[in-house]
């Protein structure tokens, strides 16, 4: 029988950051094997998924508020402050793009597009990770 992990709020915030940080890891290789396979509307939203978990997992690590879809915007402009990395500011509205892009029609969705949102999401990872550990 398999054991379930308790709940976020029953965790120690020390492994709901790790959760959120892996998950969003795992977000982030699905949307590459959805690109891969042409399945644009799943890339985008898993490109998104994995935006946000990482916000989240900063978030939690700094016992910012994130509980809402719309607490995104807040969560990264607080990320730009303390990341000090100018660069910051123009990857995170790929993550939302890619959300909008869940709700658009196949035939208006470009694959080299998508892909480039999601490299764009990944060099955020990379940014955000770090804040996550202090």
């Amino acid at each position: 029988m398999t054991q379930l992990a308790p709940p976020d709020f029953l965790r120690p915030d020390g492994e709901a950051i790790s959760d959120y940080r892996r998950q969003s890891r795992i977000f982030l290789a699905r949307s590459r094997e959805y690109l891969a396979a042409e399945d644009l509307h799943q890339a985008s939203e898993k490109g998104w998924a994995a935006a946000a978990w990482m916000a989240k997992a900063v978030a939690t690590a700094r016992g910012w508020e994130y509980e809402r879809h719309g607490q995104f915007y807040q969560v990264m402009r607080r990320c730009e402050e303390l990341a000090a990395d100018p660069r910051l500011s123009d990857l995170w509205p790929a993550a939302n793009l890619l959300h909008e892009f869940f709700y658009t029609r196949r035939v208006f969705l470009d694959p080299g597009l998508v892909g480039h949102r999601i490299d764009q999401v990944a060099l955020m990872l990379d940014i955000l990770e770090p804040l996550t550990l202090e």
